[in-house]
């Protein structure tokens, strides 16, 4: 029943949020405004809703430390796609302009704030979190990692490759950052500066989402294997391994930290 609440709880905030934001695209500072909001309600709704379903304080979003941990991760992310663009435009397919639009850029600030927020307290606070307790850690990260990649089908430029490549690439690597650090707040970050980068920065279509107009004025073109297509670089097979290495990566330090958690058996007392 808990699990129920939460996700209804998140899942709502994530829906209205979503609808806010699509709604007012093309303003750009309300686009920023309601992406920020919807962001901290996120949080808020969540540890409110932890509190009164498990009746315990909501470490993982804990506000303690969070500016620093959201800073890791987004510099972690935004060095990912760094990393990506850069080998992309050594082999010719990523052609720089010029600059772009700042304000087309504080747009999806605001839209990759909320996605990142609603999306991990949702994949990873609740989904990941409860169906680790009830199978084990490796359950819940390819159940999750494959139900993440799934949503992004619904994206117009979606494909089932690009939704493969986001299951393995973000899915899975997100689940095992939460494995590795047990706080939230690093997995936001790391989603935020991941997508900001790709399409706030670097102006590559994020998700299948479509064309984004970012701080840079740039186009993609080559072989889809290598600048992921329509649907943008998160369909290339250089995310696919950099998101296969962070994977890894996190999943080290999370045994390394004794985070792998496996199915807890009922202790079954024999009678006499």
């Amino acid at each position: 029943m808990r699990f129920v609440k939460q996700l209804l709880a998140v899942g709502a905030v994530w829906v209205a949020g979503g609808q806010a934001v699509m709604a007012v695209d093309g303003n750009v500072w309300l686009t920023l405004l309601l992406g920020l909001v919807t962001a901290v309600l996120a949080v808020i709704v969540y540890a409110w809703v932890v509190r009164s379903t498990e009746r315990r304080t909501p470490t993982e979003v804990a506000r303690a430390g969070a500016a620093g941990r959201l800073l890791r991760g987004a510099l972690i992310g935004a060095g990912v796609f760094a990393a990506v663009i850069a080998n992309i435009a050594f082999l010719g397919h990523y052609d720089l302009h010029g600059l772009g639009s700042v304000g087309g850029a504080l747009g999806l600030l605001g839209f990759a704030a909320a996605a990142a927020t609603t999306e991990e307290l949702l994949f990873r606070g609740v989904l990941f979190r409860v169906l680790e307790e009830r199978a084990s850690t490796w359950i819940s990260l390819l159940v999750t990692g494959l139900l993440f990649g799934a949503l992004h089908l619904a994206n117009p430029d979606a494909t089932l490759w690009g939704a493969a490549c986001i299951a393995v690439e973000a899915g899975f690597m997100l689940g095992a950052c939460y494995a590795a650090v047990r706080n939230l707040w690093v997995p936001i970050g790391l989603h935020f500066g991941w997508n900001f980068a790709l399409g706030g920065i670097f102006s590559a279509p994020v998700s299948g989402t479509g064309e984004s107009k970012g701080l840079l004025d740039a186009t993609l073109s080559g072989p889809s294997l290598i600048t992921g297509g329509a649907f943008g670089p998160e369909g290339s097979l250089y995310t696919v391994g950099a998101g296969l290495i962070l994977t890894v990566a996190f999943l080290w330090l999370a045994r390394r930290r004794g985070n792998l958690r496996s199915r807890v058996r009922p202790t079954v007392t024999v009678a006499h």
